[in-house]
């Protein structure tokens, strides 16, 4: 078998088998297929498409390339939730605790935030002593004790994605659907949850700008789902304006704390449900939607999802006190109000620039090796639909460096649209893919 042959017969959009898909993975990961031929390899597949039996053999491939967790010691139908990404998105520490005090058990691996988008392992470092640095020994002990443990996503973990996308983003080579899907994928087969639930997120923070591409995005994946027999369903979400009010780590944290006491802003709530009510329904929990809502809110009424949110934190090194106490978090030195500049409704706002707001204030990575300021961020007081008139306070700014916050200001002011018109915003949860 010769890679120069298998270039060709994509670039003349033929099906590659199994048994090819792998071989060109396998080599590329040995270091025995050079950059040049896979490079030319994935710009044939741009241009020429994958199948679905292409699409789930290379996932496989990519999946295998490298360590996969085994789960089988864990008790039960193991569920885990993945996001694309988007601004404010705080939702895993909302519906872990509340998915886990039903005894479904959350096997969760996680990264950190990259650009404009956050990421779950820097939030829950905001609890002093947080580590999610546990052995896989310590990992299965604990989801079997209290049903929750997230750690993070190791360099053995689908070494070929790492390589892949690293090629891909320099070959103008990321947009396409099917090395998207496999991309994401890849990691949660290894990953070795029996339920997979996706986050996919439409809109101007989202990397699916619109709802088609979205959706297209969401159908690909759970296929490959569903061909690896693992019961995966998609949910596609409205990434338009930020979820909630709060973003940036610490704020985030605390509004998600605030949300297991029963204060979740309308579309985090309905994020939280959604995604956690589908977890129950594939780990066979729940035989509807509907009496998956009503124990989960149960969660929330009776306490019993904030209780193991802090025996969760307490099990992974972290100080509880904060989930019952978060006054005790640290708060950022300057405090400032960003006020409507003309009367009217916020007709949009641009969620990307949002997210690199928060970035410029310290919040974000610009690169993987960036220092978190964990307590800066934004919080809103106003989004999309909301009648403003000059001089009201929209947003309120947390920083701790002038300049930063001057920079901010400006980049938060241009994020924000206001019309004359009234707008009504869209639902958050858009549509589910369930096969």
């Amino acid at each position: 078998m010769r890679m120069y042959d298998l270039i060709m017969k994509k670039k003349h959009g033929q099906s590659l088998t199994d048994e090819e898909i792998r071989f060109l993975v396998n080599g590329y990961t040995k270091g025995e297929i050079p950059d040049y031929q896979m490079s030319a390899f994935l710009m044939a597949v741009c241009f020429q498409g994958m199948d679905e039996a292409e699409t789930l053999s290379l996932t496989m491939a990519m999946a295998e390339s490298g360590e996969m967790l085994d789960l089988s010691a864990i008790h039960g139908m193991k569920a885990d939730k993945h996001s694309t990404g988007g601004v404010g998105d705080k939702t895993s520490l909302i519906l872990g605790p509340m998915v886990a005090s039903l005894d479904v058990p959350v096997a969760k691996m996680s990264g950190r935030g990259l650009g404009h988008t956050g990421g779950t392992i820097d939030k829950l470092e905001s609890f002093p002593g947080f580590s999610v640095a546990i052995s896989n020994e310590k990992f299965i002990e604990n989801v079997n004790r209290m049903k929750l443990a997230i750690i993070g996503q190791t360099a053995e973990l689908a070494p070929a994605d790492k390589m892949l996308y690293a090629l891909r983003d320099v070959t103008a080579t990321v947009d396409q659907l099917s090395l998207i899907a496999s991309s994401i994928m890849s990691k949660k087969l290894a990953a070795g949850s029996d339920v997979i639930v996706l986050d996919v997120k439409a809109g101007s923070g989202a990397f699916m700008k619109t709802y088609e591409d979205a959706r297209k995005l969401a159908e690909t994946m759970v296929k490959i789902g569903n061909g690896a027999s693992r019961k995966t369903y998609g949910v596609i979400s409205d990434m338009n304006q930020p979820l909630g009010f709060a973003v940036g780590n610490i704020l985030e944290v605390k509004e998600a704390i605030g949300a297991l006491n029963g204060r979740a802003p309308e579309d985090l709530n309905d994020a939280c449900m959604t995604l956690a009510s589908y977890m129950l329904l594939g780990a066979g929990r729940v035989k509807e939607i509907a009496e998956a809502r009503e124990l989960l809110a149960e969660t929330v009424r009776s306490g019993a999802a904030l209780l193991k949110l802090a025996e969760f934190v307490e099990a992974q090194g972290g100080d509880k006190r904060y989930v019952y106490e978060p006054d005790r978090f640290p708060k950022a030195n300057l405090i400032y109000e960003v006020k409507a500049q003309a009367d009217g409704y916020i007709s949009a706002m641009n969620t990307e620039e949002i997210g690199l707001t928060s970035l410029v204030l310290g919040g974000g990575r610009e690169t993987k090796e960036s220092e978190i300021d964990l307590t800066v961020g934004i919080v809103f007081e106003k989004k999309i639909g909301a009648k403003v008139r000059v001089g009201d306070t929209i947003a309120v700014l947390h920083a701790n460096d002038k300049e930063k916050l001057s920079a901010a200001t400006k980049r938060l002011q241009n994020a924000l649209t206001i019309g004359q018109t009234p707008v009504t915003p869209v639902p958050h949860i858009l549509g589910v893919v369930e096969q």
